[in-house]
């Protein structure tokens, strides 16, 4: 899983830090920092971060790995 937060549409209400605190973070009182690779565990945590994101600036894709082992299948 990979996440990509658009930090320019970010407003800081930080609705998405207390639902994946080891993947989202607020430093100081409006800078987001995020793993941007976080373990597959965190999917769910990660999925209902975006989802609770007023201005949808939380982006969950799939890992590359994961994509390229699909293709292959083909």
């Amino acid at each position: 899983m990979r996440i990509v937060v658009d930090l320019n549409r970010c407003l800081g209400y930080a609705q998405c830090v207390p639902l994946a605190p080891s993947v989202l973070k607020l430093s100081g009182e409006e800078a987001l920092t995020y793993d941007p690779n976080p373990d597959d565990t965190e999917r769910l945590r990660v999925l209902r971060a975006a989802a609770s994101c007023p201005v949808q600036a939380i982006i969950v894709e799939k890992a590359d790995a994961q994509l390229d082992t699909k293709l292959d299948d083909r």
